[in-house]
């Protein structure tokens, strides 16, 4: 039960973090970052504790990346929408929320040939690096003077690109594995 409230606790964050976003106050900001910061944290629990308490759901098993990508594309879009990300990095943002759409499209069609899609330990590292480069711009949003913080944040968006076009490519080529062994059924 604790772990899927962990997830939809992330999911409801998500107003939170965007309504405290777009104030000017610094606290205000702050408390957005910290917000997302705790969400992240409930990535990792939700999960462990439902494997722990052998408590591992349909539900969660669903959900789950459900809240993690809502999280993430939310906040790339209001990063993108403040200026925080602009110019070629928008490129950055655009493919990973492309990236997400298109593994969700995946899972969606390969459930329905009740295929599971096992999630992969790199698209773990993929998420908790996206994570962080956003945690290092919503920082940045506080600390416009020192730019070595927003910098970090787009280093770290930019390796997350990378990760995310690595695990997309796995996940299509596991789909058109699937699709193929189906139609040669």
């Amino acid at each position: 039960m604790l772990p899927n409230l962990l997830t939809l606790a992330r999911i409801f964050s998500i107003p939170f973090i965007v309504a405290c976003f777009y104030s000017d106050e610094f606290w205000a900001r702050f408390l957005a970052t910290i917000i997302f910061v705790v969400a992240c944290i409930t990535d990792f629990f939700d999960g462990y504790l439902a494997r722990q308490w052998k408590q591992v759901s349909s539900f969660g098993r669903f959900m789950d990346p459900v809240a993690d990508k809502l999280l993430v594309s939310c906040t790339l879009l209001m990063l993108s929408g403040a200026g925080i990300i602009i110019g070629i990095h928008l490129i950055a943002a655009t493919i990973i929320l492309a990236r997400e759409i298109i593994v969700s499209g995946l899972r969606q069609f390969m459930a329905e040939m009740m295929v599971k899609i096992p999630v992969t330990r790199f698209a773990k590292w993929k998420t908790t690096t996206q994570m962080m480069a956003i945690t290092c711009l919503l920082a940045s949003s506080m600390f416009p003077d020192i730019a070595f913080i927003k910098r970090s944040g787009l280093v770290l968006l930019w390796i997350a690109v990378v990760m995310t076009v690595v695990t997309c490519i796995r996940y299509l080529k596991f789909g058109a594995v699937k699709i193929a062994d189906d139609l040669n059924s």
